[in-house]
């Protein structure tokens, strides 16, 4: 290759992930690391690991503590170092957050958001969703001092609801309380701006509006996919977040 056609490649492969989205071909990742959101753990990642893994990838379950942004993130990160090459980072719900700013970690190879938040940098997220009707799951979150949760009735009806009973209980009596300091932080990058970025819709969600949802997903310029699912897309409709994540990791069209 010449001077002037390796020029021209980088000016090409410039243009391309300068924007982020689904003009930059993902590159091939054996490693996803997946981040959970509010009201969960990493246990709620199961049925999508097990598909991954029997895809031959390497899925690891970040614990995300609850507490502060700064430390969910440096949560993800710790475990983005811990990979041995490419790696597709995936948030779901708040961890979207995690997501845009762990993002731009050099590991991080593409971004999967599944019905998640996706901010901007320095952007105010809470003022961003009160440009859109609040979500019901909204009015079911409850504190004790300074940790919230979600109300049992909340927790199944707008968290959970395309599940069965018994199995959102087994969610609900898992589910982790979050810290108030938590929602206050801002991220200070936005990796989407750089990275091939998917975003899976739910559009029966009733804890992020799925129009605040198309919003974040169409400004990103990501691939985007709708599920008719409630906010627990991962769980209810395991086979189509695997399918958006192994075209992430550059394994399927």
């Amino acid at each position: 290759m010449n001077r002037r056609t390796f020029s021209t490649t980088l000016i090409a492969a410039a243009s391309l992930t300068s924007i982020g989205g689904i003009a930059a071909a993902p590159v091939p990742a054996r490693n996803i690391v997946l981040v959970h959101g509010l009201f969960a753990d990493g246990s709620c990642w199961s049925e999508v690991i097990t598909r991954l893994q029997a895809a031959g990838l390497n899925a690891t379950a970040v614990q995300n503590p609850l507490t502060t942004l700064p430390e969910a993130v440096a949560s993800a990160q710790r475990v983005l170092d811990r990979q041995d090459g490419p790696t597709v980072l995936v948030g779901h719900s708040f961890s979207g957050m995690i997501v845009t700013e762990a993002g731009v970690h050099p590991k991080v190879s593409s971004l999967v958001y599944v019905a998640a938040r996706a901010p901007d940098a320095g952007e105010d997220y809470t003022a961003l969703a009160k440009t859109y009707p609040p979500p019901p799951a909204s009015a079911g979150i409850i504190f004790d001092g300074d940790e919230g949760r979600l109300t049992e009735a909340a927790f199944l009806r707008d968290f959970a609801g395309d599940l069965p009973e018994a199995k959102a209980k087994v969610l609900y009596a898992v589910q982790q309380p979050f810290h108030k300091a938590l929602l206050t932080g801002r991220t200070t990058y936005a990796a989407w701006r750089s990275k091939p970025s998917f975003y899976a819709v739910s559009t029966e969600d009733r804890t992020i509006n799925p129009d605040l949802e198309r919003f974040m997903a169409k400004r990103m310029g990501a691939k985007t996919i709708e599920v008719k699912s409630s906010h627990l897309s991962l769980i209810s409709h395991p086979d189509e977040i695997t399918r958006l994540i192994l075209e992430a990791a550059g394994l399927r069209a």
